[in-house]
């Protein structure tokens, strides 16, 4: 399984994606802004190519094992992240809910004019968690590609311009 995570705009403090699963469109993602120097918790992770596993222990896996006992079997971890650790795809709506990692959600603000925001996070992550963590479970290797989106190269007409009459 595949999942392309495309970044769409780079705001001041974050940046809005889309996130398809096998090329089909499932969701926007939220994540932090891109810096120079990595600053924990306050950086969006490198572009690349990583493999999503389950991850079983930690504070975020036993708040959602209670939050969603019927459907919750660990975090999806996104792994070998250069310089980042315990990343996963989660649930909130701001840059300040990131923690350095991708939140998905179904409706997203311009974060061109202010902050960005992923709406429905829950609604998003209940829907693609079971697909992607049953992938995991049957033995299926699972990645996660994050890319910049490319904007073909356009030359422009060049407007005409009327000689005035004197």
């Amino acid at each position: 399984m595949l999942l392309q995570q495309i970044r769409l705009n780079g705001g001041v403090n974050d940046t809005i994606d889309a996130l398809y699963i096998d090329g089909s469109f499932v969701c926007f993602a939220l994540e932090d802004d891109e810096d120079e120097i990595k600053v924990p918790g306050q950086t969006r992770i490198p572009g690349g190519l990583y493999q999503i596993k389950l991850r079983t222990e930690g504070g975020m896996h036993n708040d959602y094992a209670e939050k969603y006992p019927d459907m919750h079997k660990g975090m999806l971890w996104i792994k070998n992240i250069p310089n980042f650790e315990w990343v996963y795809l989660h649930i909130g709506n701001k840059h300040q809910h990131t923690a350095g990692c991708p939140l998905v959600g179904d409706s997203i603000s311009n974060n061109s004019i202010g902050d960005g925001f992923v709406g429905n996070s829950t609604q998003a992550y209940k829907r693609i968690y079971p697909i992607i963590a049953d992938a995991i479970l049957r033995g299926e290797k699972v990645w996660i590609s994050i890319t910049e989106i490319e904007l073909p190269d356009v030359e422009l007409p060049k407007p005409k311009v009327k000689a005035k009459k004197s």
